[in-house]
This record gives structure tokens, C-alpha cells and sequence, in this order.
């Protein structure tokens, strides 16, 4: 009865050592192997054997790229003013021993490397520069701490700062800043539509008055040459009188002496404030010299024939 009690308890503890030597790592883990307390060896995902009762599992460690969020603070920029700042961390385990052993409180580590390197980076920076270069600041942080990191076996894959908070009088103060700056450039938007229109406007002044005076140019042109004409015309007429006169024809100064008393009759009755025409009595002279005329304007187109 006794040797079967023996049995069965020999039995039973090499069921658990057995046990106790075959470890399964889930996947995406390392587990790091310890000998009387000194690492040996990291256990990748998969079934794992150790030796029982020497060997135990040290730290269990997540490989996979993990978040970190990084808490508000306050940062005080280069021109002195303060902005509350937080942001996150993402970062992934490349050496398990390195992240078990070279450092205590990993998470706790990389989180206070990053909010100390926030502080210096956004520190040498002036407030408008931090608001307008979030990318160049996310990529300072990025280099410092990764490279600080390094020797933890710990690889950072991205920093980002979520958000950055000026104090409220800075923002209103800013606000007011920037309707400013839009309403100057309205009013510099105004001012040269004034400045364009007026400029077309007078270019429309100047090429009327060119056009203007192309006209009365082509006008007193057209006046000159009718001018020329007339007295061309007055002219031929005169000298056909002459030579008719030259001839003895008397008839042709009775044509010319009618003709002026023809025209100044016509600008008496034509005067814009003449109400009643009193003919004086020579006027029926006018008759007989319309005869004579005749009688040269008939042997004048005779002798042409």
C-alpha cells in the first residue's frame, strides 16, 4: 500500500516538472529565461522547454508597438510666454533582455525622457514659431528620444503633440492680431480696386479725347477742303465775269452786282431774330438783273456748245 502511495507521488511530481520544464509564449510576447536569478536566453512565441527547478521565467515582455500617452504640462517658450502641451508616444521593444534589464520601469522612463526633451525643444522656440512648426518640433523629439532609447532595446516609431494651449488673454490677444491683419489686407484689397478703376478710367478719358480729336481733326479737314472748293468755285466764277466784262458784256456785272444783293437779302430774311423783311425800293432793280443772269448764263453755255 505504501509502495503505491510512493508511486503515485513519484508519478505526480514528474507530471509537474515536466510541466513546470514546457513553457508556450503567446505570439507577439517574449519571455526571458533566468538561471539561479542570471538571464540565459529570451523565449520567442511558440512552445519553449526550460530545466525545472533551475531555470524560471524572468519578464514577460510586450513586442509589439505599444502608445504611450504623454500628460499636460506647461512649457515656457523663448519669448516667455506659457502653453500647456501633451501629446503621445509609440514605440515597440526590439531587444527584450535590453528593455528587462537595462532599465527599471520602462514605460515610466520613456515617459519622462519625452516630457524633459518637450521642455527643451519647445523651450528654444519663440510661441509663433511652436504654433506654425508642429511637424519640425514632432521630429526633433523624434531623433532626441530615440536616440536616448537606444540602449534600451527599445525602438521609437513616431512622437506627436496632440495639442498645444496658449492662456486665454494670449489667444484673444491673437484674435485680435489677426482681424487686424485681415482688415488691412481688405482694405489694401479696396484700395487697389480704387486705385485700378480709376486708372481705367482714365485711360477710357484719354482714348476719348484722342478719338475727339481725331474727329474734329477729320472735321476741320473736311471744312478746309469744302473751304477750297467754294473758293475754287468763287474763283472760276469770277474770272468767267472777268472775261465776259473784258469781252463788253455789261450783262456780267449785273449778274455779279445781283448776285451779292441775292445773298445779302437771303441773310437778312434767314437772321434767327428777324420778324418783318421791309424791301427797300431798289429791290425791283433785282428783276432786271436776274435778266441779265439769263442772258449770261445763256450765251455762256451758247458759246460753250
Amino acid at each position: 500500500m505504501g509502495f503505491m502511495i510512493f508511486v503515485g507521488v513519484l508519478l505526480l511530481l514528474v507530471i509537474v516538472t515536466i510541466l513546470a520544464g514546457i513553457k508556450s509564449v503567446p505570439q507577439g510576447y517574449e519571455w526571458t529565461q533566468e538561471r539561479f536569478g542570471k538571464f540565459q536566453r529570451s523565449l520567442k512565441p511558440g512552445l519553449n522547454l526550460i530545466i525545472p527547478y533551475i531555470d524560471r521565467i524572468g519578464r514577460r515582455v510586450n513586442m509589439m508597438e505599444q502608445v504611450l500617452d504623454v500628460p499636460s504640462q506647461e512649457v515656457i517658450t523663448r519669448d516667455n510666454a506659457m502653453v500647456t502641451v501633451d501629446g503621445v508616444v509609440f514605440y515597440q521593444v526590439l531587444d527584450s533582455a535590453k528593455a528587462s534589464y537595462e532599465v527599471r520601469n520602462l514605460e515610466q522612463a520613456i515617459l519622462n525622457l519625452t516630457m524633459t526633451n518637450i521642455r527643451t525643444v519647445m523651450g528654444s522656440m519663440d510661441l509663433d514659431e511652436l504654433l506654425s512648426n508642429r511637424d519640425q518640433i514632432n521630429a526633433r523629439l523624434l531623433i532626441v528620444v530615440d536616440e536616448a532609447t537606444e540602449p534600451w532595446g527599445v525602438k521609437v516609431t513616431r512622437i506627436e503633440v496632440k495639442d498645444i494651449k496658449p492662456p486665454a488673454d494670449l489667444v484673444a490677444s491673437m484674435a485680435r492680431q489677426m482681424k487686424a491683419e485681415r482688415e488691412k489686407r481688405a482694405n489694401i484689397l479696396d484700395a487697389e480696386g480704387f486705385r485700378q478703376a480709376a486708372i481705367l478710367k482714365a485711360e477710357g478719358e484719354k482714348q476719348a479725347a484722342v478719338l475727339s480729336a481725331e474727329g474734329e481733326k477729320q472735321a476741320a479737314f473736311l471744312q478746309a477742303e469744302a473751304r477750297e472748293r467754294s473758293a475754287q468755285a468763287e474763283a472760276a466764277a469770277t474770272r468767267m465775269v472777268s472775261d465776259a466784262i473784258s469781252a463788253g458784256n455789261t450783262q456780267a456785272i449785273n449778274y455779279f452786282i445781283a448776285q451779292r444783293y441775292v445773298d445779302a437779302l437771303r441773310d437778312v430774311a434767314t437772321a434767327p431774330n428777324q420778324k418783318t423783311l421791309i424791301l427797300p425800293i431798289e429791290a425791283t432793280s433785282v428783276l432786271g438783273s436776274l435778266q441779265g443772269i439769263a442772258e449770261v448764263a445763256k450765251e455762256a453755255f451758247g458759246h460753250k456748245g
